[in-house]
């Protein structure tokens, strides 16, 4: 047997399965091509954030499919203005004037003739439009957009939109007729995108701060801030009638509801009730301040944002096409050559710019160091020799590594316990339990090591709140009732705790239907009922059209739940542990977890840089400019920006959400390992922006120890770029050590321990039945009996009816007392 067949086997070892099929042919220099741009990548100058820009957040809502709309709204509100103005322009009127008019379609959107309804509720989209017909740049909609929008939440339009909303959900002669259709289109949600467009435009709009705000706006923001988060509508929040929304068309019951928009707006509402990553981080710091813990040692935020993007390592797969390319047709005398020589080439710097240089070098030949030198056999049958290398670049080019690393070390209360323990067993010959104070009969060393352990110990709020559970749980007489704060994210989670799993899973469902790896089931969701037109394209060009805007359709759907999910996270675990627990627990077991991996499994670089967006027809460009006649090249050509910022903002969206499921959770961790994700997740180290790499190192790390010596020693420069920028966690052997506790028995267990603190966490606090038992007795017979009982206000009118029925006309069987029972 020659030893390049002994290859093989050992080096597919290294690799994900989905990747073991070898090039042929030209695909052999296709491919390296591709790897080559992939691995020259220039930084990404992104910045992340809440939102995108309000404009690029305003163009999102409306699909190109939609474009005629615009002028429709515009004609129906001429059509009625003109009788009430008079000649005269929107712009022109004075304010109080405006509010007459506003008041006039108030009244007319109550009438009964739908049509009419619709007419009226078109004329009040292009008012929060901006009156764009009015305005000659595209600053002008937005400043009227925003005057206009004020204006209708001050005269109540939200309100009333809000009850047309509800009638059209429960509209069951439209949900059957939708059902019964082979085709969905645009035509079928009409009222629903005219109702929800409103309201989008509301929420975004307020939600948004100016420094020009008049104080009469920031009041009108503050209201609408805690009316949206109170259950003022039919005794919920109004988040949870957009969830029922979800889960009704995820059930197929109504499959005509324009999903994107019910997303997009979903999530504004969330992120305005509860708050974005800024005000989550005031939230977090003065919630320590109240439980007297120690400040947070860094802002997150501040650190993330200052971090250099690193170059990508070169994947297995790159090298190992190489090496088959140059070994096919030869045959080799030597024997297989560790992994880690290419590694020792690449830490002179392990974070310069990989150039072809790493692309071409054949691993094998670099030997170990011990000989230079390539087989003479080997030199004359090489198909194609390599480029030579190109020359070294200019030592001012290499990276400045910045001094110190970017995060604060932490430690847990528990490790210190565990350092202790081990210290004890090995020195003393018994343990203390979870004593950290006495440190007598251990050796000088081990109380510096429990010294520094200390400066650095982080106590989390997740801590304080499982430490406090604990007690309730042991002492619920003692302790007493738990005062619970009202808080926007303790409403939500209280409205939305009974159907949680089905709102879950709906999520996941059009998570599923919009990635871009998903192939097109019969079972499926339909997603683009709300972007297909009623007429399919018959040209080449609109062809195209659809397609980009199908394209950009998914793309932003992925985008609202990316977020959302990311939001639900974040603020259930800041109010209380167990809330972020049982969500988390909810997305694990609806296969949260293989759907994100599954997204990255694809070209990530490709998907980041897709240009799935027409510029020219984008709101309010589209609206104030001419339009140009479109072509196939200005199609094709897309927009000049370097990336897609909604995707790179989803693909770090759906990277925090896997970080936060599987943190601290061995046995979330080992799904990932199960699930092959080391290959998935280096492939994305390709996309040159820190925060992405960040949590992708991060995920990295978790798993190291499970991965095996040979993968470390494979991945040296991964290896290092985790050192660098993922913070230390101290006495955490992550890069040296293997974990002798992953037995897959005990995970089951670990979940099922989690599930039954999270129920007891939910029936002790909102089960308000739970404490009938200990309600104390009253054996009194005269307190009982002289009890106000509250009756019916018209029971006195039929109170000797009642007698006459009940007591009179019944024969009591006195006997039946003086008989032993």
């Amino acid at each position: 047997m020659q030893a390049e067949d002994m290859e093989v086997p050992i080096i597919n070892n290294l690799i994900d399965n989905g990747d073991r099929q070898k090039p042929k042919g030209k695909d052999v220099f296709k491919d390296q091509k591709e790897s080559e741009s992939s691995m020259e990548s220039p930084n990404l100058e992104f910045e992340y954030g809440d939102t995108d820009t309000l404009t690029a957040e305003l163009s999102e809502l409306y699909s190109y499919t939609e474009e005629p709309e615009f002028a429709l709204n515009r004609d129906y509100f001429e059509e009625d203005f003109r009788s009430h103005a008079r000649g005269r322009r929107w712009i022109e009127l004075s304010v109080e004037e405006q509010r007459t008019y506003v008041m006039r379609l108030l009244d007319a959107l109550e009438v009964t003739d739908r049509d009419k309804r619709l007419k009226v509720a078109r004329a009040i989209l292009y008012l929060a439009q901006g009156v764009f017909d009015e305005c000659d740049t595209e600053v002008d909609v937005l400043h009227w957009s925003r005057h206009n929008v004020f204006l209708l939440y001050d005269m109540g339009i939200f309100t009333a939109l809000l009850e047309l909303l509800s009638m059209e959900i429960d509209n069951s002669q439209a949900c059957s007729s939708a059902v019964r259709k082979p085709a969905i289109s645009l035509a079928d949600s009409t009222e629903l995108r005219v109702l929800l467009s409103i309201m989008y435009l509301m929420v975004e709009t307020i939600r948004v701060q100016t420094e020009d705000d008049r104080p009469e706006w920031r009041a009108a923001r503050e209201a609408f801030q805690s009316e949206l988060g109170s259950p003022l509508y039919n005794g919920e929040p109004f988040a949870l009638l957009l969830f029922t929304m979800v889960t009704k068309f995820c059930s197929m019951n109504a499959p005509h509801f324009p999903m994107k928009k019910v997303l997009l707006l979903l999530w504004k509402t969330i992120l305005f009730t509860l708050g974005g990553f800024e005000e989550l981080q005031q939230m977090k710091v003065r919630g320590r301040e109240r439980l007297n813990l120690p400040p947070l040692p860094e802002d997150s935020i501040k650190v993330v944002r200052a971090m250099r993007a690193a170059s990508p390592p070169a994947s297995a797969m790159e090298l190992i096409e190489q090496q088959q390319q140059q070994k096919r047709g030869r045959r080799s005398r030597r024997p297989l050559v560790k992994q880690d020589s290419l590694d020792t080439y690449n830490e002179r710097d392990p974070f310069k710019n990989d150039d072809a240089r790493d692309e071409e070098e054949d691993p094998e030949d670099t030997d170990s160091g011990i000989e230079g030198e390539v087989d003479p056999l080997d030199r004359d049958v090489i198909i194609q020799p390599p480029p030579p290398p190109p020359p070294l670049r200019p030592p001012t080019e290499r990276v400045n590594f910045p001094k110190g690393l970017p995060w604060a070390p932490k430690v847990r209360e528990k490790d210190i316990e565990h350092f202790l323990e081990t210290s004890r067993n090995k020195f003393i010959g018994f343990t203390l339990g979870n004593d950290i104070e006495t440190l007598v009969g251990l050796p000088r060393p081990i109380h510096e090591s429990v010294k520094t352990l200390k400066q650095h110990k982080y106590i989390s709020i997740s801590e304080v709140q499982m430490k406090k559970e604990e007690e309730l749980q042991q002492c619920p007489l003692t302790l007493g009732e738990e005062e619970v704060e009202e808080t926007p994210a303790e409403m939500l989670y209280l409205g939305m705790l009974p159907n949680l799993s089905q709102y879950v899973i709906a999520l996941l469902k059009l998570l599923l239907a919009a990635a871009p790896t998903s192939k097109a089931k019969t079972d499926s969701i339909n997603i683009l009922a709300d972007v297909l037109p009623e007429e399919m394209p018959i040209t080449v060009l609109q062809s195209m059209k659809l397609g980009i805007d199908v394209n950009r359709h998914k793309e932003i759907i992925v985008k609202a739940i990316s977020a959302l999910l990311l939001l639900l996270l974040k603020h259930f675990k800041l109010n209380h542990i167990y809330q972020f627990e049982i969500v988390s627990q909810h997305l694990v077991f609806a296969n949260c977890i293989p759907l994100i991996l599954k997204f990255f499994n694809q070209n990530i670089m490709s998907y980041i840089s897709a240009k799935n967006s027409i510029c020219v027809l984008d709101f309010p460009h589209c609206v104030v400019h001419e339009m140009p006649e479109l072509t196939a090249e200005s199609l094709e050509a897309g927009d000049s920006n370097q990336f897609c910022w909604r995707n790179l903002f989803s693909c770090i969206n759906l990277l925090r959400i896997l970080n936060k499921l599987t943190k601290w959770k061995h046995s979330r961790t080992m799904m990932l390992v199960v699930f092959k994700s080391a290959p998935i997740l280096k492939r994305a180290l390709k996309v040159k922006q820190a925060m992405m790499q960040l949590y992708v190192l991060k995920l990295l790390k978790i798993q190291t120890k499970y991965l095996g010596r040979q993968w470390r020693k494979s991945n040296m420069k991964t290896m290092s770029a985790i050192y660098q920028k993922v913070r230390h966690r101290l006495n955490d052997d992550w890069a040296y050590g293997n974990d002798i506790d992953a037995r897959p028995w005990d995970f089951q267990a670990e979940e099922c321990a989690l599930r039954e603190s999270i129920e007891k966490f939910n029936s002790r606090r909102y089960d308000k039945n739970r404490n009938g038992e200990f309600a104390p007795v009253d054996n009194c017979l005269q307190s009982v009996l002289g009890q106000r009982v509250d009756l019916p206000e018209d029971f006195h009118y039929s109170y000797e009816m009642w007698l006459e029925r009940e007591v009179f006309s019944q024969p009591i069987q006195w006997e039946g007392l003086l008989q032993d029972p």
